[in-house]
């Protein structure tokens, strides 16, 4: 069983449906009324008024996204024709902020499709104008009773279920920090670019995102970008129909697909090809997914999170990321925290890992001598979690009885590795000169002795990355990297 530590004020916290409005007892949001014409705008807006509701009132389907950020209304009424983004695509933007927000159409169109189509497109009723006060008020009514019993429904169940963090280990205050992020987080339905080093964990923070949102229950798909050839991407991404390309032998089905109603976590978008980019642009502004071979748009509703160690905002000014992709993906940053910046959680990572790993390797539960815990604590781990997961498994295996001693755990933590030993540089003036150039020789042969060790693995594990990874001590995004820089298959 996964064990994990979190701090016992992790427990209030939001309802974890998109609605954060939970802690409020009676009082409900208010009523968006958008659209751009200002004489209905007010008419509708002074109907609501004397019907006691508190009413906002916005020109633009822009005006009205960008407030859903300050404020959760309780009711949006949203004109179909509009200027500037429109009521379809505002509906969308709206559905993918808070999918439980009840949205009541406005449009002066009968045709069944249209109708159709709003409400597949998340819309709570649609009335048809002229409208009448009557029949108005009695559909906010009733989509704001709706929103408050969804509410009273998620606190309950929340209160019932309490937070969900499985696989987050540690008490230090920047994980206290972390997971307060992610209740908050979990309370929306925002797009989310965690940030991290590699190894840092940031698909576990992922997966506590999702865990404890409104789409828990449902599909979590994920995808590391840095893993997929670049000609596989757009399969993988969006699907593809048979005979669509050679070796296209059935119908596939792509992660946009298969996250239905659920999450899609993207794991170091920044590696996705410019043309990928520019399609997932499309999809994350219009909600629909055209599979490889086919002309036909499939709906789709999903949540995405992505991540990168990279920095993305870096990738930008650098011109390797699209700038409108990155504002779609970056709506929230949150930053996972090194391992170096853990104050006091490597004993616990190292003791939920060595439980972990002890009765699949071993048969039992060694211990850790305060010898080796003393060695693992003051150590950098500049691999963050990963590498910790890897030195207890090799130490596991390592030992002869029942306690781990120093001496089984890997050089590097031991202080007499060679791979991250600083290089010597003389003190003194006559000898600075020979130093400096046996350091750039160093250097170049520290890569060319990285690049053997990786050939040397792959041939040892006959290609097996997963193994290949494991053996050396990196992460896999890491190993992919080192792949493709070294041009090595």
């Amino acid at each position: 069983m996964t064990s994990h530590l979190l701090p016992s004020g992790f427990g209030q916290r939001n309802d974890g449906t998109g609605l954060r409005a939970v802690n409020r007892a009676e009082e409900d949001g208010p009523v968006f009324v958008v659209d751009d014409d200002d004489d209905l705008r007010g008419l509708v807006a002074h109907w609501l008024t004397k019907a006691g509701f508190a009413v906002e009132q916005f020109a633009s389907g822009e005006a009205c996204v960008a407030a859903l950020g300050r404020r959760l209304p309780s009711a949006v009424l949203l004109d179909l024709n509009m200027p500037g983004i429109g009521g379809a695509e505002a509906l969308g933007q709206i559905k993918a902020h808070n999918r439980f927000l009840p949205v009541i159409v406005l449009t002066v169109e009968r045709e069944v499709e249209t109708i159709v189509s709003t409400m597949q497109g998340g819309a709570y009723d649609f009335l048809v104008k002229p409208l009448g006060e009557s029949k108005i008020l009695t559909t906010v009514r009733n989509a704001v009773e709706s929103h408050r019993m969804a509410l009273r429904l998620a606190q309950l169940e929340r209160e019932v279920q309490g937070p969900s963090f499985a696989g987050l280990i540690g008490n230090s205050p920047a994980m206290r920090e972390l997971g307060g992020q992610i209740e908050r987080l979990a309370a929306s339905d925002i797009s989310v670019c965690i940030q991290g080093e590699s190894g840092t964990g940031k698909e576990l923070v992922a997966q506590a995102i999702h865990d404890n949102s409104g789409r828990r229950g449902r599909p979590f798909v994920a995808l590391n970008c840095a893993a997929i050839p670049e000609s596989l991407q757009e399969s993988e991404l969006f699907g593809h129909e048979r005979g669509a390309f050679t070796g296209a032998a059935n119908r596939h089905a792509g992660k946009f697909e298969q996250a239905e109603g659920g999450t899609l976590f993207l794991d170091e978008v920044a590696e996705l090809s410019p043309a990928l980019q520019s399609k997932l642009l499309r999809v994350l502004q219009e909600r629909r997914v055209s599979r490889v071979g086919s002309s036909q748009e499939i709906p789709v509703d999903f949540r995405l999170l992505a991540a990168s160690h990279r920095r993305l905002a870096e990738e930008v000014r650098a011109g390797r990321f699209r700038e409108d992709l990155y504002f779609r993906i970056v709506v929230f940053e949150l930053e996972v925290p090194a391992l170096r910046d853990r104050e006091g959680d490597v004993p616990l990572l190292a003791d939920h890992f060595v439980r972990k790993f002890g009765p699949r390797l071993r048969g039992a539960t060694p211990d850790l001598s305060p010898a080796a815990l003393q060695l693992l604590a003051r150590h950098p781990f500049r691999g963050n979690v990963r590498e910790l997961e890897n030195a207890i498994q090799r130490a596991v295996v390592s030992c002869n009885g029942l306690t781990i001693e120093p001496h089984d755990l890997p050089p590097s933590v031991r202080g007499d590795g060679q791979l991250f030993r600083p290089l010597a540089i003389a003190q003194t003036d006559e000898a600075s000169g020979a130093a400096n150039r046996d350091a750039e020789r160093n250097v170049q042969s520290l890569a060319d002795l990285e690049r053997q060790a990786i050939e040397m693995a792959l041939q040892r594990a006959r290609g097996n990355r997963s193994l290949v990874a494991q053996q050396l001590g990196i992460g896999r995004t890491t190993l992919y990297r080192k792949l493709k820089e070294y041009g090595l298959k």
